[in-house]
């Protein structure tokens, strides 16, 4: 069990997240959606611990993450795997040792070190990643340079890398945000199979409520860093988009796609589309 208890964080005089609590079983996916600078990015990191909380408690399984240090926190980041918009790969290097990365939380010190500077990496570690890549039909591309993939592609990859921590929760913020509706059905099929099959935890950001609806459990809804829904997807209807937002459906995606990103339709509207190559 994920627990938020009062989480806020102040940049400032902005409050970013203001006062967030909310319990997660295990095995749930969950859609956080909201219009951009509604505090979605900065709730997931704090969770994470990439940015520390101003007030508030993260608790899972009764220990209390915001008190974590040291090893102790790294071992948290190792079971919290953060999946990122921008894919966070080494691009120079090849598909299989980005994914070989994600063992490194399982090392420590020196020995991460001569890991991750020379590729040192066990039989069992290598059969493991090349599982995880087959997993998401990308084992032809295991000794590509990262940056020959698709963007699609490449979030695959970064999931793949994230199962290698061996995570009970996934962070995935805005992981389909600059893919097109093809490629973003790819992502959100992956990690829907990672949630059902393997029973990890998924908190998603997310931009289209179509997207949210089809491929989540539960969703949060925030608007000016505050929770302001939080339900089965039936019952976020147009009218309580209307009624917490002040617009239409239509207006509430237009309005959540970012600068430079391109204006993808939902996922939900690419159903027929077949996997990548």
């Amino acid at each position: 069990m994920l627990q938020l208890e009062g989480l806020t964080r102040r940049f400032g005089a902005n409050t970013a997240v203001d006062g967030v609590s909310l319990s997660v079983p295990a095995g749930q996916m969950v859609g956080v959606i909201g219009r951009s600078g509604a505090g979605k990015s900065t709730l997931l990191r704090m969770i994470n611990r990439l940015t520390e909380p101003s007030e508030g408690r993260i608790l899972h399984d009764g220990v209390d993450v915001t008190g974590l240090k040291g090893q102790e926190l790294r071992n948290w980041r190792t079971e919290c795997a953060m999946i990122f918009q921008q894919f966070n790969l080494v691009q120079r290097l090849d598909v299989l040792t980005n994914v070989l990365v994600g063992r490194l939380n399982h090392r420590h010190g020196f020995a991460a070190t001569v890991a991750s500077l020379f590729k040192h990496f066990s039989a069992a570690e290598r059969a493991m990643a090349l599982a995880a890549l087959a997993r998401f039909d990308l084992d032809d591309q295991a000794l590509q340079r990262a940056d020959t993939l698709s963007g699609g592609q490449q979030q695959r990859v970064a999931i793949a890398r994230a199962l290698m921590q061996q995570p009970k929760i996934i962070l995935a913020d805005e992981p389909i945000a600059s893919l097109d509706p093809r490629n973003a059905q790819v992502v959100m099929d992956a990690l829907r199979d990672v949630n059902r099959q393997d029973g990890i935890t998924v908190l998603v950001n997310l931009h289209h409520l179509d997207t949210a609806r089809e491929y989540c459990d539960r969703i949060v809804a925030m608007q000016q860093g505050r929770m302001m829904f939080d339900g089965p997807p039936a019952e976020l209807t147009g009218a309580r988009i209307r009624e917490i937002y002040g617009v239409s459906e239509d207006e509430f995606a237009e309005a959540e796609v970012p600068d430079g990103a391109p204006a993808a339709a939902p996922v939900a509207h690419a159903r027929a589309a077949p996997m990548p190559a």
